[in-house]
């Protein structure tokens, strides 16, 4: 059973490591790391024990595809994108103990040593089996270096380890028409030997763990994956792969093989950690090792089964290292109205949205949390963004600091004053202001980040309706000293709004103390001081000069945004209408070998829990078969039935989600990607030879 981190002494955040085959946008900053920096924050502020670490992923197959693309060396590129991830980080105030990188000799040397342990452990097992090998390149082709058709969904572009259209996850060897990422060649099966994971092993350990002891306590999106995985019978997974980019395995006979990414990626958590401990003259295995210890790991929904199923597979089978006791997935972020996608541009990089928005890194931290996606899917757009920053944060939050602090200059020459007795309404504004922080301790605790935000900018809208229920421009000319109990106590909210809003808005915060020159005051203040302390700040304070913390974003620059969209729009369009290449020349013998017949569809129904798959019964003149076609986006099944059609008869059989398929029908897709078939103009007998 999960607990809250007052049930442990110290707590260790992991937030998910960016891949460094390109910078990160708003989908990264909203899914994984302004949520693991709230929290990292929140529980500093508490006086707590906290280590918060990260490092770029920079292994595996995109790597060196990636480099090639741009005409640079692997190395090149990870130190490239690198920098510039590391640099977005910084600039967005996402305040790691330590960023690593998984190229660093510390890292290799952990995944190394983590591997060796379990080798002599005796739990991996050794296998030699038949996996796709590009006969042109002459290579054996990792995971992404293989697309082909799901066998699940029919989606044709999947990759080797995974169908992006289903989230299913794949082996190379199940992809339909496999072809090589290098070469475009068909793939053949070559024998090589491999370690795995024997997965099985621990899945009564894991339903134990998960199924029973977390089944209230986890996010229902992370409890409902793992329970998936558990259910459908897990299996042995590889951890080594034929690749020239990685950490090498650390085995004779092992050569030209390395770990496999999703092995060495999560032991970049212990090795940043051992960096850090490093560097500042501490050890690192309190934070791994010790029972006392809380784990998180910070990560979004694609990640979900890596860091539930096979990194705590490999902790318990390791047997020194503590389980995680939370991973709070988070959904995806569209961006008006589309999935983000980094190869078709249709993201909004960090390091471009500084350029365009300077010093307004916190709006954009507030508009991700306000409208994260915590329990579905949940879209990011232009017009939300000019909202919550006009309407909440420059109308609410702002205006709030503004009215006191510029009262408060007017008044009382920016002094606090020396409050006179306090009125009921007085007193109950104050005990509403205390009962603030263990409100959003609450939401945060329970990793409801966009519940905690709206708290916080309660409390704004709580000073606001303070100050016009008590109108002190209207008062100060019959009782000055109640003005001065009224901007007292305006300036107590404020303080609040400084300590409270820096897990959110570190900038803003900063700021904001700046303004109340909170560094001046005798003990600094933290979470606790502003449920118990009686003022937070004194009479006689003198503040520094106000300045506002927000600023209106005009409706030019969300337009100028929206056209830049617009362009990005375009210019996919234009790219997904070009019509591919011509193949490469054949001879006619290859073509003579196709065995193409007029065949009538005579029954046709969608397959259940596919999208795309329709399976049809084909006259083909020679039998009846069983074809199936990934078109159901194309054609309803009640428009096939008497349709006469193409047929490839003599195309090998292929399994497709327990149903053979005996044939292929031809269809022809025009610029847009619409299917037409490919039919005779005028009804011939079925098995007409097509030449």
């Amino acid at each position: 059973m999960a607990a809250d981190s007052g049930a442990f002494k110290r707590t260790t955040i992991t937030a998910a490591l960016p891949y460094t085959n390109g910078p990160i946008h708003i989908g990264h900053l909203a899914g994984v790391y302004v949520p693991a920096d709230i929290y990292a924050r929140f529980l500093r502020l508490q006086k707590k024990e906290v280590l918060f670490v990260c490092g770029s992923d920079e292994h595996g197959v995109a790597i060196p595809m990636k480099a090639k693309k741009e005409g640079i060396s692997p190395r090149e590129l990870i130190d490239k994108y690198h920098a510039i991830i590391k640099k977005s980080f910084e600039d967005f105030g996402i305040a790691f103990d330590n960023y690593s990188r998984t190229s660093a000799e510390i890292h290799h040397q952990t995944a190394s040593d983590f591997f060796s342990s379990l080798y002599r452990q005796g739990d991996f097992i050794e296998e030699v089996s038949e996996q796709l090998y590009d006969p042109e390149a002459q290579q054996f082709l990792a995971d992404r270096f293989v697309v082909g058709t799901c066998p699940k969904c029919g989606h044709e572009s999947a990759y080797g380890d995974q169908c992006e259209q289903c989230g299913s996850s794949l082996n190379a060897t199940d992809l339909i028409n496999p072809r090589s990422v290098i070469s475009g060649a068909t793939p053949v099966l070559k024998k090589t030997k491999h370690w795995f994971l024997p997965l099985d092993r621990y899945e009564s350990f894991l339903k134990g763990w998960i199924l029973e002891g977390h089944k209230d306590d986890w996010k229902p999106n992370v409890y409902g994956q793992c329970k998936s995985w558990i259910d459908d019978g897990l299996k042995p997974r590889a951890v080594t792969r034929d690749l020239d980019w990685g950490i090498p395995v650390p085995l004779k006979g092992a050569e030209g093989k390395v770990l496999y990414v999703w092995f060495d990626a999560p032991i970049g958590y212990i090795s940043s950690t051992k960096e850090w401990a490093a560097r500042e003259g501490q050890a690192w295995e309190p934070w791994w090792q010790d029972p006392e210890t809380r784990l998180l790991h910070f990560i979004g929904k694609d990640n979900i089964v890596f860091h539930c199923i096979i990194f705590p597979a490999m902790l318990k089978a390791h047997g020194t290292y503590v389980l995680p006791d939370n991973v709070p997935a988070n959904e995806f972020l569209n961006l008006e109205g589309q999935k983000l996608s980094t190869s078709r541009n249709w993201a909004v990089w960090l390091h471009e949205y500084l350029e365009e928005f300077p010093g307004m890194q916190d709006v954009l931290r507030y508009t991700l949390t306000a409208n994260a996606p915590e329990t579905k899917d949940n879209d990011f757009t232009w017009k939300d963004f000019q909202a919550r920053n006009n309407n909440e944060l420059v109308a609410i939050f702002g205006n709030f600091v503004n009215r006191v602090s510029v009262l408060t200059g007017k008044y009382f020459d920016s002094c606090l004053p020396q409050p006179a007795a306090l009125s009921p309404r007085d007193e109950e504004t104050l005990e509403q202001l205390r009962a603030f922080p263990e409100r959003i301790a609450d939401c945060l605790e329970r990793f409801r980040f966009r519940e905690g935000s709206q708290e916080l900018m309660n409390l704004a809208r709580l000073g606001n309706k303070y100050l016009a229920d008590e109108e002190p421009w209207k008062v100060i000319k019959q009782d000055p000293q109640r003005v001065g109990t009224i901007l007292f106590i305006g300036q107590q909210i404020a303080a609040a709004l400084a300590v409270l809003s820096e897990p959110f808005l570190p900038f803003t915060s900063s700021k904001l103390q700046e303004m109340l020159r909170m560094d001046t005051l005798a003990s600094p203040c933290n979470w606790e001081q502003v449920s118990r302390a009686e003022y937070l700040l004194p009479a006689g304070h003198c503040l520094g000069e106000a300045q506002l913390l927000f600023r209106k974003v005009e409706d030019s620059e969300i337009q100028a945004q929206l056209d830049k969209l617009e362009a990005t729009k375009k210019q996919n369009d234009m790219e997904n209408t070009s019509l591919p290449a011509q193949k490469e020349t054949i001879q006619y013998d290859d073509f003579g070998k196709m065995d193409i017949r007029v065949g009538t569809i005579l029954q046709a129904e969608k397959m259940p829990k596919a999208n795309k798959l329709i399976v049809m019964k084909v006259d083909t003149g020679i039998d009846t078969r069983t074809i199936i076609s990934g078109i159901a986006e194309h054609f309803t099944p009640e428009e096939l039935v008497g349709k006469q059609v193409s047929v490839l008869v003599n195309l090998a059989p292929r399994p497709l989600r327990g149903v053979e398929s005996q044939g292929m029908i031809l269809l022809a897709e025009d610029a847009s990607g619409k299917l037409v078939f490919v039919s005779p103009e005028q009804a011939v007998g079925n098995g007409a030879v097509v030449r």
